[in-house]
């Protein structure tokens, strides 16, 4: 029978022995709890959507046009003959979520953040899998461009608190729906000679959303738009003031920016406020995270016309800068003390005893396999403890242990009422 092995596209998280240093538990933890500590801090709260969800809420949500929807989606029917597929990305569910529980009734303002898997069919590559983590907001009620600053802000910071440096963060505008009609004619008007020279996605895009040419990845299609017209030249008067006022509130709470007019986003419910990071050691596909405003995607699901503005970020793309950069990493957890029990009377005590420290929020194990006192002490020197326990028949009797600090190699002989203040005090 052959060997069943991991899917393509996919990796396990282990708490020790993995290949590479970015599959380790603990980077991960470290990342997911500067994530919520941040957002917390923000005003954001935790939100959980099926992995799973109704085909037509992504090609409503997402857009038929998006690579994801038209290339990527991991879709199957249900056993009822429904099309279901596998969440891409996170603000569909979420917008799909916030109407079916009628969140909008219970207050004006609705902050949401996720850390979550998705799911995307395509081609594996350095921080792109089939199956992604992904740390994302989404917030709910704010037409002003103060909540576009804000979760601008909420990213960097996160950014920021794990250590990444050489940040660019690239802002733009993609204008209200009557700059983008104005801004598709003149689009149009450019590109119609250099049809031919497109690439495949690029044609088929031209007429059903030319915007989302300027978001190839193609080389050809990338030379072509450098010299096409720039969107910030045929914004309305109200989509203008936005964008300057954006610009100003960065520039008010000291987020270094640059105006990228290329940047469209490859989701189609984007308006308004568009924005990515980028950061080195990521190659050619160098965006960390990105996000923009979605005002009128609730009201494509006959929800209230809310206005609304998020970001995503992918941890694996995360992870590796934080390691590309070699960002100081927090220590692996180990237990506070290690016990080492000689015969089975000291094993039932030293049982005892760790149980105790745990209860006591003091982190504890015993060694239960070594025969040899030497292996013992080897594995709970491996182990990471600062003190190992040593326990034989004498001190059973005297109700006592003898402390070793690893590091230092001094020991010390400690009552058994004594250990947990011993150990609190270390």
């Amino acid at each position: 029978m052959a060997k069943i092995q991991i899917p393509k596209g996919t990796f396990d998280i282990l708490p020790y022995g993995a290949e590479e240093t970015w599959q380790l538990s603990h980077l991960w933890q470290w990342v997911e709890v500067v994530a919520r500590k941040t957002a917390h801090e923000y005003g954001y709260r935790e939100i959980r959507t099926p992995m799973y969800e109704r085909t037509e809420l992504f090609h409503r949500g997402v857009g038929e046009t998006s690579d994801i929807v038209s290339k990527e989606m991991f879709t199957f029917e249900d056993k009822a003959g429904r099309s279901m597929s596998l969440r891409p990305e996170g603000t569909a569910a979420v917008v799909r979520s916030f109407l079916e529980n009628n969140l909008a009734q219970d207050r004006c303002v609705h902050k949401f953040f996720y850390i979550a898997p998705m799911f995307r069919y395509e081609r594996p590559q350095g921080g792109r899998y089939r199956q992604h983590h992904q740390f994302g907001v989404e917030a709910i009620g704010v037409a002003g461009p103060e909540q576009d600053a804000e979760v601008i802000d909420l990213l960097y910071q996160f950014y920021h608190r794990l250590g990444i440096q050489n940040l660019k963060v690239n802002v733009n505008t993609v204008g209200d729906t009557e700059s983008r009609t104005l801004f598709r004619k003149a689009l149009l008007d450019y590109l119609r000679p250099h049809f031919n020279e497109l690439s495949e996605d690029s044609q088929i895009r031209f007429e059903k959303n030319p915007l989302r040419i300027l978001d190839s990845k193609d080389p050809k299609d990338r030379e072509i738009v450098r010299s096409s017209p720039s969107i910030l030249h045929y914004l309305t008067e109200s989509a203008k003031h936005h964008f300057q006022e954006l610009c100003r509130l960065l520039d008010l709470i000291q987020i270094p920016y640059v105006i990228n007019d290329k940047i469209v986003r490859g989701l189609d419910y984007y308006n308004k406020t568009v924005f990515e990071f980028t950061t080195e050691h990521l190659g050619a596909q160098n965006t960390i995270g990105a996000g923009g405003r979605y005002d009128g995607l609730l009201s494509t699901f006959q929800g209230p016309d809310l206005p609304s503005v998020g970001f995503g970020t992918g941890l694996e793309r995360v992870i590796q800068v934080v390691l590309g950069q070699k960002v100081e990493l927090p220590q692996v957890s180990a237990p506070m003390i290690y016990f080492l029990p000689m015969g089975d009377a000291a094993r039932e005590k030293c049982f005892a005893l760790a149980t105790l420290c745990r209860r006591h929020h003091i982190s504890a194990e015993v060694e239960w396999n070594a025969k040899k006192m030497q292996i013992a002490l080897q594995n709970a020197v491996k182990s990471g403890s600062k003190y190992a326990a040593i326990m034989g028949d004498q001190e059973l009797a005297y109700e006592t242990i003898q402390l070793k600090n690893l590091a230092t190699r001094e020991q010390k002989e400690v009552r058994f009422d004594s250990l947990l203040g011993e150990l609190s005090h270390a």
